[in-house]
C-alpha cells in the first residue's frame, strides 16, 4: 500500500513539477494522473500492483468532500441571495465529478485488463 501511495503522490510531484516548469495552465495532478494513465497502458503489472490501494481510497472518497461542506456551512450567512444556485452548482458539480470519475476508472479498468 506505501509503495502504491507513493506512485500515486510521484505522478502527481511529476504532474507539479512540469505545469510548473513549463507555464502550463493545466493542472498539475491532471498532467500527473494522464501519465499514470499512459503507464498503466505501457506496464499492466502496475494496475496489479495499485488496484487494490486505489480501491481503498475510493471506498473512502467521500471524505474528501468533508472539508467543503464545513466551509460552505461556515460561511452560509455570506451566501445571501445566491445560496440557492451556488446549493444547485454544488450538488450538480459533484454528481458529475462522481459520475465522471467512476467512468474514467472503470474505462481505464478495461483498457489495463485487456
Amino acid at each position: 500500500m506505501i509503495q502504491s501511495i507513493a506512485i500515486l503522490l510521484g505522478f502527481q510531484l511529476g504532474g507539479e513539477f512540469t505545469a510548473r516548469a513549463l507555464g502550463l495552465s493545466l493542472p498539475g495532478p491532471v498532467l500527473g494522473f494522464a501519465a499514470l494513465f499512459f503507464a498503466f497502458l505501457l506496464v499492466p503489472r502496475l494496475h496489479d500492483l495499485m488496484a487494490p490501494t486505489a480501491r481503498g481510497l475510493l471506498a473512502h472518497l467521500s471524505l474528501l468532500f468533508v472539508p467543503a461542506g464545513v466551509g460552505i456551512v461556515r460561511h452560509l450567512d455570506k451566501l445571501g441571495d445566491g445560496g440557492l444556485g451556488v446549493l444547485v452548482a454544488i450538488v450538480v458539480s459533484t454528481a458529475l465529478a462522481i459520475a465522471v470519475g467512476a467512468g474514467v476508472f472503470v474505462t481505464v479498468d478495461r483498457l489495463v485488463r485487456k
